[in-house]
């Protein structure tokens, strides 16, 4: 049976976030209307709003109810640089800060911004573990804040795991009076989300990594904060999400999360995703962990996440030979065009473009056993022998 192990990229459906969206989608009824139909349905999208709320360190009305997590990033980047930046072509504060190790969700935001709005995107760096620099932010704020409309990165780097100092990077917004936004899409579930102990004014998620439906997310968003919607035409949603909303989604994430957020579930992943590191380092002693080492009292790694540079190896050729051997896994870099790149993760953090290509990562989820880890370390010693033979076949010209 082949085994999954790229539940960063998307994550089974739970068998309680399946039912708890059907049993929504058994009875009809807007929440907008005002018969009883539609109240009742009004009343089971609160009460999912709720229990999603109590999860993310928000109140109800702070959860904005997306299409999922890139709408959800858009809606926050771009949102706040329109609010701060009300008059067409004359940005005022056109500045916004944020990493090159970020998701393209947020690189892309950024950089339609910049092409067709006028903004200007200073990248913080990152070290060598992809955390990012708090120094070098806060002379980046010191010497223009009162031109800067948001920082933007990651709770936790979706390739690599790396937790980032989220509640740190809150203070300095507060400091120098410039919103932030954390991108949670892929820590969800593994770590605590907390938009009011962070102190930040808005937070991406998305359901279909803990286990809830595609198609499903949110923002949260401060009461406090000021953006721009993206969609316009019936004011749901305090204004900033226009639209009939999705009852039998909300349900369904809210009870995926119910679920994720369990801390025994964490600790499981824990055992796994350490015996995983554990076993590559022994089969393969020359691959490199990236990302932050998991430490005994402080983990500033997701529980779910193990990515291994190979050297002498690339990263495509071990993915198509473990998927041959029906094991699934992801290399964590973007594909245009049919043409593999680099992790832009991986050069952002120092890397060449040779050592960047020899990566692949894997990550477990709420369907994963120690027989899913066995397996994969019994395929990967002779797939990284069959690639290092094969070598980098797209080396830089």
């Amino acid at each position: 049976m082949p085994i999954y192990l790229d539940h960063a990229a998307t994550t089974p459906l739970r068998p309680a976030a399946r039912d708890a969206w059907l049993a929504a989608h058994e009875r009809v009824g807007n929440p907008a209307s005002i018969h009883a139909h539609g109240q009742s349905a009004r009343a089971s999208l609160e009460s999912s709003r709720d229990r999603l709320a109590r999860h993310l360190g928000a109140q109800a009305i702070e959860v904005v109810l997306t299409s999922g997590g890139t709408e959800s990033i858009n809606l926050a980047i771009k949102g706040f640089w329109w609010a701060a930046n009300p008059v067409p072509g004359a940005p005022a504060r056109p500045r916004i800060l944020t990493t090159r190790a970020e998701h393209h969700a947020t690189l892309d935001a950024v950089e339609w911004l910049v092409a067709h709005q006028g903004a200007e995107a200073e990248f913080v760096p990152v070290d060598a573990r992809g955390c990012v620099d708090l120094d070098a932010l806060e002379r980046l704020l010191a010497d223009g804040a009162d031109r800067t409309a948001v920082i933007s990165v990651l709770h936790a780097n979706n390739e690599v795991g790396t937790v980032q100092p989220v509640a740190e990077l809150g203070e300095l917004g507060r400091r120098f009076g410039v919103p932030v936004h954390i991108d949670a899409v892929a820590s969800l579930g593994h770590e605590d989300v907390d938009l009011r102990g962070w102190g930040v004014q808005a937070v991406s998620v998305s359901a279909h990594k803990v286990g809830g439906p595609v198609g499903v997310g949110a923002l949260v968003v401060s009461r406090d904060a000021t953006l721009e919607a993206l969609v316009h035409g019936g004011g749901q949603q305090r204004g900033l999400r226009s639209g009939t909303q999705d009852v039998g989604g909300a349900a369904a994430f809210a009870a995926a999360l119910d679920e994720a957020a369990d801390p025994a579930e964490r600790e499981r992943l824990r055992g796994l995703r350490d015996a995983l590191i554990q076993g590559i380092r022994e089969a393969i002693p020359e691959a490199r962990l990236r990302g932050a080492e998991p430490a005994d009292g402080a983990d500033p790694r997701l529980v779910n996440n193990v990515h291994f540079t190979f050297p002498g190896a690339q990263g495509d050729s071990l993915l198509y030979l473990l998927d041959m051997a029906q094991l699934s896994a992801s290399t964590g870099s973007a594909c245009q065009a049919g043409i593999p790149e680099p992790s832009h993760v991986l050069l952002a953090m120092g890397d060449d473009e040779a050592t960047a290509r020899g990566a692949l990562r894997f990550t477990l989820g709420w369907d994963s056993t120690s027989a899913d880890v066995a397996a994969l370390l019994d395929a990967l010693p002779a797939a990284y022998n069959t690639a290092r033979r094969a070598g980098l076949s797209n080396r830089p010209r």
